[in-house]
């Protein structure tokens, strides 16, 4: 599967109102703020240091294909609107969703990233390597392992009835 066209769109009513975490149990949903229907990256953006907090933006959940379209362990490039996704599956079942687009050079390559893992403190972490450049990325957070300036953007993910919903925002 070389692309993807999501079939089904649904929008959150209220940023933080939760979409992710009213998935049936046993459901995926991966990213940082997907337990507020967040998209993480905004989450990120919405104050620090100085800076006033933003309002984060509502999430878009687009049905982007069946979970048994993904093999475990590899990547797929999906198009949700006018941009690019990559999707992960795990030898756990779980889903993950990043933007295809490589922070380091600007490529959109990651589906054909190295899917592998790496140890930290709390574990090991579900981890992919660029592949023109090697940068590692935690597929969680997106926080680049070896070079910290660098992050790649992370989606929320829920599977419902065997499909892959992924969340962006607006």
């Amino acid at each position: 599967m070389s692309a993807v066209v999501e079939d089904t769109a649904v929008q959150d009513a209220e940023a933080g109102s939760g979409a992710a975490g009213d998935a049936a149990p046993g459901n995926t949903a991966t990213g940082l703020a997907a337990e507020a229907g967040v998209d993480a990256g905004v989450a990120a953006e919405a104050g620090g240091p100085g800076g006033p907090a933003r309002r984060p933006r509502p999430l878009t959940w687009h049905n982007v294909c069946d979970v048994t379209d993904l093999e475990a362990g590899w990547g797929e490039a999906a198009w949700i609107g006018s941009g690019q996704i990559a999707l992960f599956r795990l030898a756990d079942g779980s889903v993950h969703a990043t933007d295809q687009r490589c922070p380091a050079t600007g490529a959109h390559v990651m589906a054909r990233g190295i899917v592998g893992g790496r140890s930290t403190d709390a574990g090991t972490v579900a981890t992919v390597a660029s592949p023109l450049h090697k940068q590692v990325y935690r597929l969680d957070s997106g926080e680049c392992l070896n070079a910290p300036e660098l992050r790649l953007a992370v989606h929320p993910v829920r599977i419902e009835d065997g499909h892959v919903w992924v969340g962006v925002s607006l």
